[in-house]
């Protein structure tokens, strides 16, 4: 038996949460339309401002090695190019229905990172609608049975008065082989594969969607998305939440439109945009206590039962939450395109003029601010910022040598098969396989695994700072694993495309494909000590400056909100106050970072053009954390 709640999603609640949803909007947007201005302001400053003298040696770009690959499949009608996650699809049981029972199903993990599930195979091959699908931003995989249920108790724990209510025996019975997907207020979603191998395969390719779905709004440099990301920042700021978390992981979708699974009924979302999703979890994260507080109380059954029951009221209100955020921000959408489109024409009119007003403001800021930041640094930072740089390079430095390792081994084998035969089938085959590498989630475990070292001495050393983004960070730096497994792959096949002709014998082609090895590998060195410098100097930079600003907040009245004017009508409203001060303080605890030896000491690289002076530096990507 389960636990039902004692009513459904009423009428009346719906209005409450769609007002609360529309007042949270009212609070919101006029930070963003603020973040918009400092945004654009900061993309054409850096565009037309003096450039960065080392850039990235390896390509990013996706290229075709005709005589050398096989295109890789696709549907008719689609492009062959590479998912962002490698498909994965099988049989799986779920447990659905009420009362919930272990049902065979078919499932498909999309490129998009997207679950979805059939009733059979003959159903998905058919083109018919699913059971059900789901966007995995924000879960948490487990594959332990007693740890689930463990979090269950945990959850909602059994009351003696409750003691003779039958429990749910499904969930008592052992499973094998499980895979529990849980989300703080998502429905949970149970299955268990036929095998290890199977589970195994769904582990990684389950991981890697999760990691896709969290990580690929954080890599944008799109104005819009930095405004937004900055704008849940100051929103979550002005509502007492200084510290680094989570809150702004978001999906992969297109931020404009909102794609729905061919023949679903019309209704929430189902492949929600990164807005959509950060907004959504925000006002879900201030309702939970209370929602979780009243939804038990309506409940009757055994612990696990009421969890459960629980778990999928919140997946309603969650549901009827992100329906009316996504009205609120179509109907915001024209007004921000017009918006941006006049922002950039005023700015890119009055650059100049408006750098100087912010250069005046900042030297100014800065005089009136530094002591109190100084000694800020002097008594809380100075004495962990070694300590935290030492932490988080460790891992940083093993995932990108565990990268080259992966790519030496690729790189090896394919020179082997060339030796042996360079018109095989078997070396064609290799090519391809050595193509698909950043995006086969077994071959790059090892690489992800070296981004979970250190992860809980990390987590204590930060804790003092209020940084909860731990999840965040590891994301962050595997992500960053495969980006640079990609580019060095392009490379690779690109040069050795080039050098590769029908008139070289066995040998001379090795000789060739050898240089090849050699030159990526520099390439690579160079790309992986720039992106380790970067990686650290910004996460280090998440870590400190939440916490600094906050302590600075009540000495220097660093939060004390600016009227939300028309920004069209006072162009000068991209330099606010706030976000000149925001800048003068991260530029003094950038000199403070980029003081430690270990960031730049032992590579090659260097600070970024202009490191720790109050400008533009520091990006907002710096802050996703």
């Amino acid at each position: 038996m389960g636990a039902q709640p004692s009513c459904p999603l009423g009428k009346r609640r719906r209005q409450q949460l769609q007002g609360q949803v529309d007042g949270m909007l009212r609070n919101f947007l006029p930070c963003y339309r603020r973040q918009l201005a400092a945004a654009v302001l900061r993309h054409i400053s850096q565009e037309l401002g003096p450039q960065e003298p080392a850039g990235c040696q390896l390509s990013h770009t996706k290229v075709r090695v005709p005589r050398m690959r096989l295109p890789p499949r696709a549907p008719a009608g689609h492009p062959a190019k590479l998912p962002r996650v490698r498909e994965h699809q099988g049989p799986l049981t779920l447990l659905r229905g009420h009362p919930p029972q272990w049902q065979p199903t078919f499932c498909v993990l999309r490129g998009d990172g997207r679950l979805e599930w059939f009733s059979h195979k003959e159903e998905y091959e058919s083109g018919g609608r699913p059971l059900g699908s789901a966007a995995l931003t924000g879960y948490t995989l487990l594959t332990s049975q007693p740890e689930y249920l463990r979090l269950l108790d945990d959850l909602c724990p059994s009351s003696s008065d409750l003691a003779q209510e039958e429990p749910l025996l499904v969930l008592e019975e052992p499973v094998s082989f499980a895979l529990f997907l849980v989300h703080p207020f998502r429905a949970h979603l149970c299955f268990f594969a036929r095998s290890r191998g199977a589970q195994r395969a769904w582990r990684l390719g389950l991981q890697g969607a999760i990691r896709l779905r969290a990580t690929v709004l954080q890599r944008s440099r799109a104005p819009a998305a930095c405004a937004f990301l900055d704008a849940v920042l100051l929103y979550r700021r002005r509502r007492g939440y200084a510290g680094g978390d989570d809150a702004t992981l978001g999906s992969d979708a297109e931020v404009s439109g909102v794609p729905q699974i061919p023949g679903a009924v019309r209704g929430p979302p189902n492949n929600p945009t990164p807005p959509l999703q950060v907004l959504s979890a925000e006002l879900m994260r201030e309702l939970l206590p209370a929602l979780r507080a009243q939804t038990l109380r309506g409940l009757r059954g055994a612990g696990r039962a009421r969890a459960r029951a629980c778990a999928e009221f919140l997946d309603a209100v969650h549901a009827a939450v992100l329906a009316r955020a996504s009205s609120g921000l179509r109907a915001f959408q024209p007004e921000k395109d017009a918006l941006l489109a006049a922002l950039e024409r005023m700015v890119r009119t009055d650059l100049e003029q408006i750098l100087q007003q912010r250069a005046l403001g900042a030297r100014r800021l800065e005089a009136e601010i530094q002591g109190a930041v100084e000694a800020c640094l002097c008594r809380k930072v100075d004495l962990h910022l070694p300590q935290l740089t030492l932490a988080l390079l460790s891992p940083v430095e093993a995932t990108l040598q565990a990268v080259r390792t992966l790519l030496i081994r690729g790189m090896d084998r394919l020179c082997h098969y060339l030796r042996k035969n360079p018109s095989g089938t078997r070396l064609r085959r290799e090519v391809y396989e050595f193509g698909e590498i950043p995006w086969d989630p077994e071959l790059m475990q090892a690489c992800y695994r070296e981004a979970e070292r250190n992860h809980s001495h990390l987590a204590q050393l930060a804790k003092p700072f209020g940084f909860l983004g731990m999840q965040s960070l590891v994301f962050g730096a595997q992500d960053l694993a495969q980006q640079l497994t990609a580019a060095a792959v392009t490379t690779f096949l690109q040069l050795a495309d080039q050098c590769l002709t029908a008139a070289l014998d066995c040998s001379q082609a090795a000789e060739q494909l050898e240089k090849v090895k050699a030159l990526v590998l520099k390439k690579l060195t160079s790309d992986s000590e720039t992106a380790r410098c970067r990686f650290t100097r910004e996460r280090l930079l998440g870590i400190f400056w939440p916490f600094v600003w906050s302590r600075l907040g009540t000495s220097c009245n660093l939060e004390a909100p600016e009227a939300d004017g028309d920004i069209l009508a006072v162009g000068w409203q991209v330099l606010t106050t706030e976000g000149v001060y925001r800048d003068v303080v991260q530029g003094l605890l950038l000199q403070r970072i980029d003081r430690v030896p270990w960031i730049w000491g032992h590579s090659r690289c260097e600070p970024p053009c202009g490191a720790g002076k109050s400008s533009f530096v520091a990006e907002p990507s710096s802050l996703r954390v």
